[in-house]
């Protein structure tokens, strides 16, 4: 079992820079959290209290059942992966892996196992003699990871370890990381700024600003329902649109009224305003890039806007557009769904018309920020 339990715990630095305020969690075994948000959310911070590399100023936090506080990371059982590598220069990598064990005085038997089963997993066999300043940056991760790999422990701790690399790099480290989660099957927590590796890394993410948890759920619960605004904005590339309209009853049914538009609010989303008795009021609506769709002039619930950047983005377009009260809209439309003379005329300046659909809108509350339907 590799359970870790954080119960309140606080991170003060000097006398009053709050790092970390109130952060309570329970992380199952074998289960993959990760931490993310903006730069200074206190994500990496939380992380080096659980290993043991920051002191906690308040609270526990527990490790199988056992309180930890004031245990030394290597009495942790905690693997750690850094963002920049961390390998001795002066040894190959062979040597960088195998590091920790040799300290442990683990028979050379063992040692040649334990580093050659890694490096196999890892596809980085060839490079076992090598030193780090002959590799690329995604081998020496590999390495880096390797290293916390042979040490069997309870618990891997990944302090943004792909933020070194190029895009490309990212993007095939990351389905490695997920394939490697399969093979070695124990508790990850896993620290990111970048909301894609989030949802594709995550069973649980926790999103974290200013020191405090937003929100705890599963990718498709934080992107289907945001409990906040800035949940909202920060889940989902490019981000979610966020405007204040007028939320209306008619009839028994729910309208919204942006930019001299008029959108039935339809299905669940209807049913779940019927049901917390919201009443007609001003609202914040955010409704994603993708659920936007092309209209006509003549459709009541058409908003007019006018194109200030149009990036080509091969499968889709990236709108870039203004409404007519000087607000700015991102519209992602595929391709596919236009011919090629609709698709040359969307340049800047040109006049377009979009919509959505009812169904896919958020309501939030203008001065709480807080999501209506939560």
């Amino acid at each position: 079992m590799a359970t870790v339990k954080l119960t309140n715990v606080k991170k003060i630095y000097g006398k009053d820079t709050v790092a970390v305020q109130d952060f309570n969690l329970d992380i199952a075994d074998k289960e993959f959290i990760v931490f993310v948000g903006p730069s200074g959310c206190g994500k990496s911070t939380t992380l080096r209290m659980i290993a043991g590399l920051e002191d906690i100023s308040e609270g526990t936090v527990e490790i199988d059942g056992v309180v930890v506080n004031d245990l030394q990371p290597r009495d942790r059982d905690i693997a750690m992966v850094f963002q920049n590598y961390a390998l001795y220069p002066h040894l190959t990598v062979f040597e960088n892996m195998a590091f920790s064990l040799r300290l442990k005085k683990v028979p050379q038997e063992i040692v040649y196992e334990k580093v050659t089963q890694a490096a196999e997993i890892l596809g980085i066999t060839e490079y076992l003699t090598r030193k780090p300043r002959a590799l690329s940056g995604g081998q020496r991760q590999r390495v880096a990871i390797g290293r916390a790999m042979v040490r069997d422990s309870k618990v891997f701790l990944m302090d943004e370890p792909l933020s070194n690399l190029d895009a490309k790099l990212r993007n095939q480290m990351r389905a490695e990381i997920i394939l490697l989660r399969q093979k070695i099957d124990t508790t990850f927590i896993y620290v990111t700024h970048d909301q894609t590796e989030a949802m594709t890394l995550g069973d649980r993410i926790v999103i974290m600003k200013d020191g405090f948890i937003q929100q705890v759920g599963t990718p498709t619960e934080v992107f289907d329902m945001p409990l906040n605004l800035f949940v909202a904005e920060f889940i989902g590339a490019p981000k979610m649109n966020t405007f204040k309209t007028d939320l209306v009853c008619e009839g028994g049914k729910y309208y919204v009224t942006p930019y001299g538009a008029k959108i039935e609010v339809s299905g669940k989303k209807a049913a779940m305003l019927a049901d917390k008795k919201v009443g007609a009021r001003e609202i914040v609506l955010g409704v994603r890039p993708e659920h936007f769709k092309m209209s006509t002039a003549g459709d009541p619930a058409a908003i007019p806007c006018t194109i200030k950047v149009n990036e080509m983005m091969g499968s889709e377009l990236h709108l870039h557009v203004e409404t007519a009260t000087g607000d700015r809209l991102i519209v992602r439309i595929p391709t596919v769904s236009l011919d090629d003379e609709v698709r040359h005329s969307m340049v800047y300046g040109a006049t377009i018309y979009v919509t959505f659909e009812g169904k896919v809108m958020h309501f939030f509350d203008p001065e709480t920020e807080q999501n209506l339907l939560v």
